[in-house]
């Protein structure tokens, strides 16, 4: 290992949990800006008198960025020093965060999106690799990932009740300019905190076409999953988009195997516990964007909550998340190891989802809602820990930065690829019913019925090939048996 894969070791332990601190903050930031700016969407709607279609690039613009570059973000990491780039990308972002809240036109507004999904994507793609970086111990890193995933986990949630009091209170301006204080505070401690290192690889030569082709390909994959729900899945302009992601994609696998410094090195596709850790992630992440932007649409559209009510009622599930994220599911990882806590989150996950699918159109808060939403938090925050240690388990520490963009890619990727599956799930459902004769309510339930019970069928799918194929990682089952002793 190089001495500079090995400099934050030396830290003060204070010091590297303060550092966490910061990243988590830099994270947050970013987590909250996928929400936040949902709220404020009717606002920014007649202020600057977008139309419906034109509306949807404040989200789309923000999303294509975020995902194109996220495998690119985390690869410059690894060549030119992690905390380098967490500051550019926290730069970037802060800086189009005040172009976002100072826009006066479409345009700008839509340009600013853009560039700060670019710097969201870098921070979250290097955010992994610094946490690997200043926990080497086994029981520390386990903890440490533990207070990650629930910023990453329960950011949304707070990001919508957030993005309601600032747009009634203040104006949906807000929203945006509310990062410019916590960017710059986070800027001005990761200079003090976090460890400065060149970058972990042997070689600063960066694969340009590798580069160009990927990202071009997840950028139009991206585009092509969340317009299908627009133009139809089946539509000509969709399928030609996704055949021509594919094709990108198969150029950049063909470019990885013959030039000498690739991007991405294509034996990490050999390394079990990464591969099978980004299978579950996008099952995982399939079934939890879905159940949260359906959940939120079910009370709001069935049970007539208003947005203050569905924050609060998401409540339950957050505080539970954070009870086992930020402590319970870190003693589980060091006694057990990766494998089964993963596999018992997954599988109460899937048994909240199917308590959601039997939804009702007179649904009751403690006996419809809240069970499942128990079942979830446990779930979620056991084995969110579980999924990003299994990922990052096997990999060289001059490759982590690429291993965190390819596991964040493969969240993002299969994320919204579940929400648009399984929203047309449910609208499919939806306009059944309503052909045969259902009442409106009737239907929107009938359609989230099914969505919920394919979201549990991914969960459950998810649980089974993290039990079954999961390598135990030598090191944790080692600080299990001592923890046991």
């Amino acid at each position: 290992m190089s001495d500079a894969s090995q400099a934050p070791a030396s830290l003060h332990p204070d010091r590297r949990w303060l550092a966490l601190i910061v990243l988590c903050m830099g994270v947050l930031m970013i987590v909250l800006d996928t929400t936040i700016v949902n709220v404020a969407l009717p606002s920014i709607k007649a202020d600057l008198r977008f139309g419906d279609t034109e509306l949807a690039w404040v989200v789309n613009a923000y999303m294509l960025t975020y995902g194109g570059f996220l495998l690119l973000g985390g690869r410059l990491g690894d060549l030119y020093g992690h905390r380098r780039l967490f500051l550019i990308g926290i730069g970037v972002f802060t800086l189009a965060s005040l172009a976002c809240g100072l826009s006066t036109s479409q345009f700008a507004l839509v340009i600013a999106r853009s560039v700060q999904g670019l710097g969201g994507a870098v921070v979250t793609a290097v955010a992994l690799s610094l946490i690997m970086d200043l926990f080497t111990e086994p029981a520390d890193r386990a903890k440490a990932m533990g207070v990650y995933g629930f910023v990453c986990a329960g950011g949304g949630s707070l990001g919508a009740m957030l993005g309601g009091v600032l747009t009634s209170s203040l104006s949906w301006h807000w929203v945006f300019l509310v990062n410019l204080p916590i960017g710059i505070g986070v800027v001005l401690a990761s200079w003090r905190l976090l460890p400065a290192s060149s970058g972990t690889s042997a070689s600063r030569h960066l694969d340009m076409w590798g580069a160009l082709t990927v990202t071009a390909a997840l950028m139009l994959a991206v585009y092509a999953i969340i317009n299908g729900n627009q133009v139809g899945w089946l539509a000509q302009r969709t399928l030609a988009q996704l055949v021509v992601a594919l094709v990108l994609l198969g150029a950049f696998f063909g470019i990885e195997a013959r030039v000498q410094v690739p991007l991405m090195p294509l034996r990490l596709f050999r390394l079990r516990n990464l591969m099978v850790s980004n299978a579950v992630g996008v099952l995982w992440a399939a079934a939890m964007f879905a159940w949260f932007f359906l959940s939120a649409l079910y009370m709001q559209l069935v049970l007539r909550y208003g947005p203050m009510e569905v924050g609060l009622a998401f409540l339950p599930a957050n505080l539970i998340m954070a009870l086992f994220s930020l402590g319970i599911s870190a003693r589980l990882v060091t006694r057990f190891g990766i494998r089964r806590p993963l596999a018992m989150g997954l599988a109460l996950a899937a048994c909240g989802l199917l308590l959601f699918s039997r939804a009702s159109v007179h649904g009751d808060f403690v006996t419809d809602i809240l069970p499942g939403m128990v079942l979830l938090g446990i779930g979620a925050g056991v084995a969110f820990n579980p999924v990003l240690l299994a990922a990052m388990s096997d990999v060289r520490p001059s490759e982590s930065g690429l291993a965190s963009g390819v596991v964040n890619t493969a969240f993002m990727m299969g994320g919204s690829l579940g929400l648009a599956v399984l929203a047309s799930l449910a609208s499919w459902r939806t306009r059944g019913l309503l052909l045969s004769g259902s009442a409106n309510v009737e239907a929107l339930t009938g359609g989230y019925q099914w969505a919920f019970l394919a979201g549990a069928c991914f969960a459950a799918l998810g649980a089974l090939l993290g039990a079954l194929l999961l390598r135990v990682s030598p090191s944790f089952a080692q600080d299990g048996m001592d923890a046991a002793h």
